[in-house]
């Protein structure tokens, strides 16, 4: 393998995670030679480019751990990166909704919950209350939180990679990481056109971090379970239904949201997604099949275990996917007036879920260390929201070493 250049930093992976901690790299240490490889000819492409552009406020995640943290911190510093850089965003906040009394003592340990990470001025909503801030939901309480918003991450990922270049740094397209070797004079990282050499490699793979963690860690002990979000989008006819951002209370055991509307900044509504298993790592389409990665994601023990422990609600997750009627039933939940007809057919987006070896969907970021590679091998949403915040840890974990 030829080598071109020595850096003393390559990032694989150029969605908003890799961008943003090599941003904050460069911001801490401006003489380090960085190199972003990505696969694709665009940034930002799978996980960032699909997502519903909802900025989160950290209500749900357990306090203390690396999602709370990161998605509050992060929070401030996306609205501060925002506002300095003219990328349009709104907090609109959004309501939580018990659709019935079951729910409720779920609603208010969310509330609960929200307070322990420090949000303020969470609102509780009586049944009317609800109706002011969304007149068509159903539901009998609610709570407001503030501190959500919209914004379009897509963009807010080509500023990073504008800051990156001007700051120094470089981003090579249309290579696709095949390879990583060791020794003592760093990382050999083979791509499908080139070489590079570096001190060190920090992985922000997404759908494939685990593949490229291998390289490195080959007793890695958690695999990506590829889960694909279809959406549907309110007609225009009906947006009306929809102010802001309206979701359930989520079920507890499953680490999934549930259905939800959200208020698009790039306009429209969207509805959903619903969870089902993707056939292949970048599955956005029902026909998408790749036979070796769906027989990888099927063989491992811990997607049978969780497959064993969720049959049900997954069963219901793929009836919805080719049902539209059970879908617009769903959804029926928190909007009674929606009707088929008022859905058109929306994008889909794929989550790159960590599962270890004994079942468990991994709940938290989960960042692997070893003597040469630093890999965020679990980072879904919040992530977008949380790109700087977990950026300013990978780096601190970066910059250690140097």
């Amino acid at each position: 393998m030829t080598i071109n250049v020595k850096y003393d930093i390559i990032v694989i992976g150029a969605g908003i995670v890799g961008l943003g901690t090599a941003l904050k790299l460069l911001e801490k240490s401006p003489n380090l030679r960085l190199l972003i490889l990505e696969k694709e000819g665009e940034i930002a492409k799978h996980q960032t480019g699909n997502n519903s552009g909802v900025i989160h406020s950290g209500l749900y995640y357990k306090p203390g751990s690396l999602k709370a943290t990161n998605c509050i911190n992060g929070y401030h510093m996306l609205v501060d990166f925002c506002q300095k850089q003219d990328i349009p965003f709104e907090l609109c906040g959004k309501v939580v909704v018990a659709t019935s009394e079951e729910e409720i003592p779920l609603l208010d340990n969310l509330e609960k919950r929200g307070a322990e990470n420090g949000l303020q001025n969470i609102k509780p909503l009586n049944r009317e209350e609800l109706k002011e801030y969304e007149p068509h939901v159903n539901g009998v309480k609610g709570i407001f939180v503030p501190q959500t918003g919209i914004v379009d991450y897509k963009l807010v990922s080509q500023k990073y990679a504008e800051l990156i270049q001007t700051s120094g740094g470089s981003i090579h397209f249309d290579e696709k990481v095949i390879n990583i070797t060791t020794g003592s004079d760093g990382c050999h990282v083979e791509t499908s056109k080139s070489g590079y050499q570096s001190t060190l490699v920090v992985n922000c793979a997404g759908l494939y971090s685990d593949k490229v963690a291998k390289f490195t860690n080959q007793k890695l002990d958690v695999k990506i379970i590829p889960f694909r979000g279809e959406y549907y989008k309110l007609s225009k006819e009906k947006e009306y239904l929809v102010k802001n951002l309206i979701y359930p209370v989520p079920d507890p055991n499953f680490p999934f949201l549930g259905v939800h509307f959200t208020r698009m900044a790039k306009g429209g509504v969207e509805a959903g997604p619903n969870a089902v298993l993707a056939f292949q790592r970048e599955g956005y389409k029902k026909s998408d099949i790749n036979l070796s990665e769906l027989a990888e994601s099927l063989a491992w023990p811990g997607f049978q275990k969780v497959a064993m422990k969720y049959w049900k609600t997954g069963f219901g997750e793929m009836y919805r996917s080719f049902s539209k009627a059970a879908f617009t039933k769903a959804l029926q939940k928190l909007l009674p007036e929606i009707t088929e007809n008022d859905l058109v057919e929306g994008g889909a987006g794929v989550r790159a879920q960590a599962c270890d070896r004994n079942g468990g969907l991994i709940d938290d970021f989960l960042i692997i260390e070893n003597e040469h590679a630093i890999n965020v091998c679990n980072a879904p949403s919040p992530a977008a929201t949380s790109s700087l915040s977990i950026g300013d840890t990978v780096s601190d974990l970066v910059l250690k070493r140097f």
